[in-house]
């Protein structure tokens, strides 16, 4: 239900109906938002899974693959809703966007909220009932034969040097910095970009401490915690920097603060660190479940 107004409004688009922006109605515009449509229905199809007993017959990967960018997009945006809402509106108009596009954003922005909201809540009911050692016991386990326990640790050190360096620029921008931005484009820092360069540092350190945590069994409480957290942050690294790659080749894409190979390492190093950190996390579940399961 949280998603229908999202839903709607991508399809009104898609015809060319109700557009906040002249430019919206061109063909690559359309396929945009005709990609997002199916994106919706994706994100209905999901939460169906979650709640019908057919939804455990799926394939892991059917399920794993599209929540994993659902999380990674929705729940920092949940977290920044009361300042992007705002801010993403006030962009949007500055850029001479039509008066109806205010209702329209409102609406945008119930649906991700919903969406941000339900489906995190709606997958924890499920891989309770599909994979309970998920979410359950202490974080050590015992080791199990041919467990890749070596190579987490080698992934997970390389992971957290990638990510400390990529929030300390994204942290640096976000606070002000310069160095590496262009300086005729520096105008368009609005608070949008500071807010999302400042989420990305967040989330790239929360990842590194998360994905340590779980390697080397150095958090005291429950393993839950480190592994919400790897999870939510590798998936904001790689969903928000492929989308933030794939917007810069749009012919009427904004001009971005940065200078060209910084925004491309930053966009690339987001997406590779955000897929090492998920596979290392798919080897600390695997030897986990291993070790639970044999161990029962």
């Amino acid at each position: 239900m949280a998603v229908l107004p999202y839903l709607v409004i991508k399809i009104a688009w898609t015809f060319g109906l109700f557009l906040p922006a002249a430019h919206m109605g061109e063909p690559s515009w359309r396929v945009i938002n005709a990609v997002t449509v199916v994106v919706a229905l994706i994100g209905i199809g999901l939460a169906f899974a979650f709640a019908m007993p057919w939804g455990e017959r799926l394939p892991a990967w059917l399920v794993a693959l599209p929540i994993w960018i659902g999380t990674g997009l929705l729940v920092p945006m949940l977290i920044l809703a009361p300042v992007l809402g705002p801010a993403a509106m006030s962009r949007d108009q500055d850029a001479g966007a039509a008066d109806v596009w205010v209702y329209e954003q409102v609406l945008v922005m119930v649906s991700l909220v919903g969406a941000g909201i339900g489906l995190p809540l709606a997958l924890t009911g499920y891989v309770r009932a599909r994979w309970p050692e998920a979410l359950g016991g202490p974080l050590a386990v015992e080791s199990v034969p041919g467990h890749s326990r070596q190579l987490q640790r080698t992934l997970a050190g390389i992971v957290a040097v990638g990510c400390i360096l990529l929030a300390a620029v994204k942290g640096y921008w976000a606070a002000g910095g310069t160095l590496g931005l262009n300086p005729e484009a520096l105008g368009h820092r609005d608070l949008w970009w500071h807010v999302l360069s400042l989420s990305t540092s967040a989330w790239a350190l929360a990842g590194a401490w998360g994905l340590l945590s779980l390697v080397n069994a150095r958090w005291s409480g429950t393993f839950v915690v480190p592994m919400v957290t790897t999870w939510v942050a590798s998936g904001m690294l790689f969903s928000y920097s492929l989308y933030a790659a794939l917007s810069g080749t749009r012919p009427d894409s904004p001009p971005v603060p940065e200078h060209d190979l910084p925004q491309v390492l930053t966009t690339q190093a987001g997406t590779v660190l955000g897929v090492l950190m998920a596979l290392t996390l798919l080897l600390v579940l695997q030897d986990r479940r291993y070790a639970i399961r044999g161990r029962s």
